[in-house]
């Protein structure tokens, strides 16, 4: 079900990475097609446990039927208080496989792929009210030169957020093609595809709060991890990757190091790795997602 689903990234390389004790406590807080899960799972003796997160009520049909795990159909930004409710506090090891699955773009009315024509959605979450439709609709222009200059990086964003107030006054913008109609001539001669999908980004980071979530999520890491426990986590786009980098090797998301009293520096993790791993040219002709990624791995101290 999980290669129809979502093909896991670098899937050797993150099980590695957790360096799984049979009868350790672990946590995919991004489960989709479960294809990390099952990996995990494998590893683990009659005493392991592996707990699994996912708002993504899709997701649920990937559901592992074992004794030893354990889903939670919520955000990872929840994960201390799932964790002590299910009495699994501190845990050894926690993956997240960030960004949005291969499933989620192949669906169309889920509206997360600039291929299909669908209503304006992108909810992770799809209980969630907040939508793409509404923050292209909605949103004052100041705020969407925001969300387009810092979540999609994209060069004119002001131009943008003007173009789309504009093209929503004649006719409100519901659909993909919609939105692409609207920007068209906002859109660079031969580069369309990537602009698009910077426009895409950003537009789901924001419906989705991925930027707090990932914020929230990192900081409680620090508590539900027992010393020795090991944080993996993979990203897709730099503003995640940035995140969980200065967190890693800094205990805080910018700014320096902190220091005691002696100069000792006071923070959280140690890097297993100093640089982030890339996935090898075999696996990205395999599965071009894999372009993108970013593999980083730390320990709890």
């Amino acid at each position: 079900m999980e290669n129809n689903y979502h093909v896991p990234v670098m899937l050797k390389e993150c099980i590695d990475a957790l360096a799984i004790k049979p009868d350790g406590v672990y946590v995919d807080v991004t489960f989709g097609g479960g294809g990390h899960s099952k990996e995990i799972i494998k590893n683990l003796g009659e005493d392991g446990i592996l707990v699994a997160f996912d708002q993504d009520a899709d997701a649920q049909n990937n559901i592992i039927d074992d004794d030893r795990f354990v889903f939670i159909d919520q955000n990872f930004r929840y994960l201390k208080n799932n964790l002590r409710a299910q009495d699994l506090f501190p845990v050894n090891g926690i993956l997240a496989d960030l960004g949005v699955s291969s499933h989620q773009f192949d669906v169309p009315e889920r509206g997360f792929s600039t291929r299909f024509d669908a209503d304006l959605d992108m909810r992770m979450d799809q209980a969630a009210t907040l939508s793409a439709k509404q923050v292209i609709n909605e949103y004052a222009e100041d705020a969407l030169h925001k969300i387009f200059g810092i979540y999609g990086e994209i060069q004119n964003a002001k131009t943008l957020a003007q173009t789309i107030v504009t093209a929503r006054l004649v006719n409100p913008i519901q659909t993909i093609n919609d939105l692409k109609s609207a920007i068209a001539k906002n859109t660079p001669k031969g580069k369309e595809n990537k602009y698009l999908a910077q426009v895409f980004q950003a537009l789901r980071i924001e419906v989705n709060q991925e930027m707090e979530a990932l914020r929230e999520f990192l900081e409680q890491t620090v508590d539900a991890l027992a010393p020795g426990g090991r944080l993996v986590v993979m990203s897709y786009h730099s503003l995640e990757d940035r995140l969980v980098k200065n967190f890693m090797a800094k205990g805080k998301f910018s700014g320096m190091v902190e220091k005691d009293f002696f100069g000792n520096e006071i923070k959280p993790f140690d890097l297993v790795v100093k640089k982030s791993i890339t996935a090898t040219e075999e696996e990205i002709k395999i599965n071009n997602r894999a372009r993108s990624a970013r593999l980083r791995i730390a320990v709890k101290k």
